[in-house]
């Protein structure tokens, strides 16, 4: 990695070796920006604050071998990312904004593709991580890792009805606390249609009516036009000698047809007068007969209007404003619909309350499953992290899994008992450990002391690594609060775990960081106006040194050098 401008540290290239490298140096001097570097490769989330003071960003970048076809190259290469030789060239750059940017293989990516690639890379853990495995859901967590297939197949199943059961659960509630209310609006719907039905309203009756009433309610004015527009055009039988349109127009046309072979223009001219007269005899004749059928029934009239109040008093309560009776006959057709929904709730909640039963028994049988699955892993993981804390100072401790459930009656079934069960199961599993022969098994978070809990972690660790690899382990001071023969036995421990993997620990104990196979120097200088933080290989005289830094805080103590130099040998004679 070269990092620049991040805290401390204003450039410095930190090459991390296969095996086992150990990052050391005085408090304060930036160790810790090593992790935060890393974590920031791996997507880790992005702070101001990091940024050295006076630089406009910070910027991490870094070189990581990674298998080809392996998880983290095919996820890469869906990014868009190219590999350079088989490895992956990632770069962080965090402004001082606070704004972050990604990049993968010279593509730029989403920070979340980082952190996608890091579990398949890296397990990081601290201080903070050991704070988690406090919590009974990460304890849970772990064994579920642990066991793998054997639960990971089961918990999916399970996740899956799980979360239909609690859709399903939504659904009737929704139905039952809400009965009163559909009810109501049923009834309203059936009031509603039952007055449509009793009118028997067609489509467009009400615009056909009004224009009946319209013409019933001026029938006389409507037929004395008609007459007198009729003899305009035809004449009057009771006027022999009055005038009209039809003779004067016949007169007109003899006079043009008698002299029409002298000139063609007069002769068009006849023609239309022709077709004028034609136009004439047939509209006098239509006027004739619609003076005969036009009904002035003043019965007829009031029937119309009777149900024509009918319909408008049905467009006011289930139509719109300005919207006639088609609006009403739309509103009946969405209220038949609705009105079929809400009858069919009683069936609905049938069909519900089945498919509910049945979620709840299958989810009973994955939850015993789950059970049954995480009880034999647990065995299992319990009887592996006992055997690494042997390794680790502690050859009496004992570490059991309590898995328990919590009755409820609302619950679903498991070993003959209802219990509570949520979306991983019904099981509540808790870590436990027993220092020294004699004591009870009690719950890690108050029955381990700072060191044993650090040792606890690095155990499980250790047991993941023989069931779920990665190809690097970062420990940023997880030997907090030890000393002695059990910090020897912790390096001892790293160093074993060094031989599969490649191991980085941030420590401040000269007996983890003897078995190191390589150790780096963080270490800060003072030129009087900037701050900078170097990062150095230490071999030979300069590890000797530091490691005498270490035990006594004295790098020319011969009897501390003397300790460094013990140490050393101690640890390749173990290798």
């Amino acid at each position: 990695m070269r990092i620049r401008s991040l805290g401390v540290i204003d450039d410095a290239v930190v090459e991390l070796s296969p095996g086992f490298t150990a990052v050391t140096g005085e408090t304060g001097a930036g160790k810790t920006m090593v992790v935060t570097s890393l974590g920031l490769l791996l997507g880790g989330r992005a702070d101001a604050a990091l940024v050295r003071i006076g630089s406009p960003s910070a910027v991490v970048e870094g070189r990581v071998s990674v298998a080809p076809g392996g998880a983290a190259a095919t996820r890469a290469e869906e990014a868009g990312a190219e590999l350079d030789d088989g490895a992956l060239l990632i770069s962080r750059t965090v402004s001082a904004e606070g704004r972050s940017r990604a990049h993968l293989g010279g593509r730029s990516v989403p920070v979340g593709v980082l952190a996608e690639l890091a579990d398949d890379l890296v397990a990081v853990h601290g201080q903070t991580d050991q704070q988690g495995l406090l919590k009974p859901a990460r304890q849970r967590g772990a064994l579920d890792r642990y066991a793998g297939e054997a639960v990971a197949g089961p918990l999916g199943r399970y996740a899956g009805a799980y979360r239909r059961l609690r859709a399903i659960a939504g659904q009737l509630d929704e139905l039952t606390t809400r009965a009163r209310e559909r009810a109501q609006e049923a009834d309203l719907l059936r009031f509603g249609l039952g007055e449509i039905e009793a009118v028997e309203p067609l489509a467009g009756e009400d615009v056909e009516l009004a224009a009946e009433a319209e013409r019933l309610g001026h029938a006389e004015a409507l037929a004395s036009a008609a007459a007198l527009a009729h003899g305009a055009l035809a004449g009057d039988v009771e006027d022999p000698e009055g005038v009209d349109a039809t003779t004067l127009v016949a007169g007109a046309q003899r006079a043009l047809e008698a002299v029409r072979a002298h000139d063609p223009a007069l002769a068009a001219l006849a023609d239309r007068m022709g077709e004028i007269s034609i136009l004439l005899a047939d509209v006098a004749g239509e006027l004739a007969g619609y003076a005969d059928n036009l009904d002035a029934d003043p019965l007829r009239l009031a029937a119309v209007e009777e149900r024509r109040a009918a319909l408008t008093g049905l467009t006011r309560k289930y139509g719109g404003q300005g919207d006639g009776i088609d609006a009403v006959l739309a509103w009946a057709e969405e209220g038949v619909n609705r009105l079929t929904e809400l009858d069919g709730d009683d069936d609905r909640i049938g069909e519900l309350t089945a498919e509910r039963d049945v979620l709840r028994a299958e989810l009973s049988q994955l939850a015993q499953e789950l059970t049954d699955a995480r009880t034999e892993a647990a065995a299992r993981f319990a009887e592996a992290v006992t055997a690494e804390l042997a390794s680790l100072a502690m050859p009496h401790a004992r570490v059991s899994f309590a898995i328990r459930q919590t009755e409820d009656p609302d619950g679903v079934e498991v070993g003959g008992r209802t219990v509570a069960y949520g979306p991983h199961g019904a099981d509540e599993v808790e870590l436990l450990l027993a220092p020294h022969p004699g004591a009870p098994p009690r719950p890690i978070a108050k029955g381990a002391s700072g060191g044993e809990l650090s040792r606890v972690m690095l155990a499980v660790e250790v047991v993941f690594a023989g069931t779920d690899p990665v190809p690097t382990y970062l420990f940023d001071e997880v030997d907090a609060g030890v000393g002695g023969k059990a910090a020897v036995e912790i390096g001892r421990r790293l160093a074993k775990l060094a031989r599969t993997a490649q191991v980085v620990v941030v420590t401040h104990l000269p007996q983890v960081a003897a078995f190191a196979d390589r150790q780096l120097l963080v270490e800060k200088t003072n030129d009087g106006s900037v701050t900078r933080s170097g990062v150095t290989v230490l071999e030979g005289e300069d590890r000797v040194r530091e490691l005498s830094r270490m035990l006594a805080g004295q790098e020319d103590s011969e009897t501390a050098r003397a300790h460094a130099e013990e140490l050393l040998a101690a640890a390749r004679a173990d290798a």
